[in-house]
């Protein structure tokens, strides 16, 4: 019995050895084949503008093609939960937000994936700021002429979402300013976005990049920016806390995860990439045209930040009074 033990145990180290090296093998060389980025939003948002563009250079200094891939839908989580059940081989990986990663925990009575347990943090690439837009017709140029209309005018006013941070930032509003609002979601922020510019939506909280072209279209108005403070983005907005709503600090931010257990090389490695990109001062410039305050860091920075993100939309969630769904 005891050499029948000793044979097993030899037969486990070994496989445990081959397994180690194999995976050691395929780190050095990686990365022989295209690469899918998975993003949880539709062509055309924020996320999935700003990620065509770093994709591009991220490309070019890997030697590979990068393939985007837009799994919007279920606020994020067929998106989180197709990269979280993926093999950890740097090939499948997620550029997402704080929908997925520190939202989604508290706004889901049903979560299909762990935003720590089942990913590798790789990088932060930055924040995208959100603002407030209203359809035209609305009679406000103000938040505090929309407070007033919305008092005045109990649940004629709706507000459109296609992120968590378009969820919260809505009814932290509505809760803050003491407005009846109608919440109306959509999967994405484009479609969103249209209904409010074909006026069956009042308004929406959008990431500046996915909404400034219309609002300097003329088809929506801007009212204010979500942040503590004003964007340099759009320096004229003021903030909503600047505005009159009292306790108003929302940002969305960015970065890209792949599933747990990834090997270390490939991380520092898509790390590494990631940060020469995003700190050229021209690619820097280009992000910021396209609304994003790009900035990045280390894996580990990443991981210790999704931590305490969670517990601030934690916070901003039960304050604002959402129930999960």
């Amino acid at each position: 019995m005891l050499s029948a033990l000793i044979r097993n145990l030899r037969a486990i180290g070994t496989a445990a050895l081959c397994l180690a090296a194999s995976t050691a093998a395929q780190a050095d060389n990686w990365p022989s084949r295209n690469i899918t980025l998975v993003l949880p939003f539709a062509a055309g948002s924020g996320t999935d503008t700003t990620t065509r563009l770093i994709s591009q250079h991220l490309s070019q200094a890997l030697g590979v093609g990068i393939v985007i891939e837009n799994k919007a839908g279920a606020n994020g989580m067929i998106a989180a939960t197709y990269v979280a059940k993926a093999a950890p081989d740097g090939y499948t990986l997620l550029v997402t937000t704080n929908t997925t990663h520190s939202a989604n925990p508290y706004l889901l009575k049903s979560l299909t994936y762990d935003p720590v347990k089942d990913f590798t943090p790789i990088a932060r690439t930055g924040d995208l700021p959100f603002m407030l837009v209203v359809h035209p017709d609305v009679p406000a140029k103000t938040v505090g002429e929309l407070v007033a209309y919305g008092k005045a005018n109990p649940g004629k006013l709706s507000y459109a979402s296609g992120s968590s941070s378009a969820i919260v930032s809505g009814a932290t509003f509505a809760h803050n300013a003491g407005l009846d609002l109608l919440h109306v979601p959509y999967k994405s922020s484009p479609p969103a976005l249209n209904d409010v510019m074909g006026g069956r939506v009042s308004m929406m909280f959008v990431d500046i990049l996915t909404g400034l072209p219309h609002v300097q279209g003329n088809a929506l108005r801007a009212l204010a920016v979500t942040t503590k403070d004003r964007s340099p983005l759009v320096p004229n907005l003021p903030s909503m806390q600047e505005a009159g709503v009292p306790d108003f600090d929302i940002s969305s931010w960015q970065g890209y995860f792949g599933p747990a257990g990834m090997p270390k090389e490939i991380v520092t490695r898509l790390n590494a990439e990631i940060r020469k990109i995003i700190e050229k001062p021209e690619i820097k410039a280009q992000l910021a045209t396209l609304g994003m305050d790009a900035f990045s860091g280390t894996p580990e920075q990443l991981g210790t930040f999704v931590n305490e993100q969670l517990v601030l939309w934690e916070r901003l969630i039960r304050d604002a009074g959402i129930e999960k769904q």
